[in-house]
């Protein structure tokens, strides 16, 4: 059995639904694409990823020969509808950059540890352009949306590539658009108009972005109004553009088994208490889910208030009233424009008392605006 049939057939052994092969060639139109739009993508260009260097694999890893990438099918159970509403699909599945302890975290460190065994020297921490990648490897092609598909599954699938030193035999490219002719789904369901034209998006309007990358280190902490106004209840990621797309309804009605994982998650998660946050539902709720790029957890308490103020529920709040109170400027905040969005005779009394003894003047600032309303 050839290297490169041992390799494939202890992919798919170990779950991954296609796995494809190519040179370890640099990506000179990914580059250009991505130098191009620079300032749209600085927070990543920028970032200890490096994908610009990446993008030349042998920059990094000058023994590099060839890149072997896989797709993980991560849709093969529902995802419960309390969730969907408010956590990206790929979150809830636990399989977005997992530790290595949980099993799609323990995945990836078998294939290296295989691959190991074979002989092979594989690459450390190459970021490389996964969809570009499996698309050259002929496992995935694009669709309008900026996602990758996988014939047989759609777009919820997980792409991990490994780079190795050795020669393999090499797969042909599907480096191409899969969608339906004229098909314009994804640019009219996105809410802040992210997808400014086929496979381009702008990440500082997309909902997902906004969720997790809006940290200080990484791109500031301040979200538009107009885009919050845009985010409904999503606090971790977004799906909508994969939601509305043709080539996924078969998977998105199939019936598929329930996880019961989060079948418990769901049972338990509430918006309000992601926003007064305790150590248990930190925890049970928050953590096993939502580790992929928040550590400090006042960006996920400013994510369930900008939930809770499109709501627009009176019910919340009294949890609004108590996360007013919160010793950090950012919660609070973001609690006084989910009470002006709220409105009403309760939210407006909230708003006044906590003005007069609020201390930090961008908060009273928040809270002046959300008065007006």
């Amino acid at each position: 059995m050839s290297l490169t049939t041992q390799i494939k057939e202890f992919a798919l052994d170990i779950g991954y639904s296609k796995v494809g092969i190519i040179p370890a060639d640099s990506f000179p139109e990914y580059i250009a694409d991505l130098t191009a739009r620079r300032e749209m993508y600085a927070f990543y260009v920028n970032g200890p990823s490096r994908p610009l260097a990446a993008a030349e694999p042998r920059s990094l890893m000058p023994t590099a020969k060839s890149i072997i990438t896989t797709v993980y099918d991560y849709s093969q159970k529902s995802f419960p509808k309390e969730l969907t509403d408010k956590i990206g699909r790929v979150y809830q599945a636990r399989c977005y950059n997992a530790p290595p302890e949980r099993i799609n975290g323990a995945r990836p460190e078998l294939m290296r540890e295989f691959l190991r065994k074979l002989g092979c020297g594989v690459g450390e921490k190459i970021m490389l352009p996964e969809r570009l990648v499996a698309a050259k490897a002929g496992i995935v092609n694009y669709g309008r949306n900026n996602f990758a598909y996988a014939d047989g599954i759609g777009s919820f699938i997980y792409l991990t590539s490994f780079v190795v030193d050795q020669e393999l035999d090499y797969d042909s490219a599907t480096v191409k658009v899969g969608c339906p002719e004229g098909c314009s789904a994804c640019l009219k369901a996105c809410p802040t108009q992210a997808i400014y034209e086929p496979l381009k998006l702008d990440p500082r309007r997309c909902i997902a972005f906004n969720t997790f990358m809006t940290q200080e280190r990484i791109a500031g902490s301040h979200i538009k109004p107009e885009i919050r106004e845009k985010m409904g209840t999503k606090v971790h990621g977004c799906d909508i553009c994969q939601e509305v797309c043709p080539r996924n309804q078969k998977r998105l009605t199939e019936k598929l088994l329930e996880d019961e994982f989060l079948v418990k998650v769901a049972q338990d998660f509430s918006l309000s208490q992601m926003l007064n946050l305790t150590d248990e539902f930190y925890a049970t709720s928050i953590q096993p889910l939502m580790y992929n790029y928040i550590k400090e957890r006042k960006y996920f308490q400013r994510n369930a208030a900008i939930a809770l103020g499109n709501l627009g529920d009176p019910a919340n709040i009294p949890a609004l009233a108590v996360a007013m109170n919160d010793p950090e400027e950012l919660v609070r905040e973001y609690v006084a424009w989910a009470l002006g969005k709220i409105g009403g005779r309760l939210a407006k009394q909230v708003l006044e008392e906590s003005l007069n003894k609020e201390t930090s003047e961008s908060v009273k600032k928040e809270i002046r605006e959300a008065l007006l309303k």
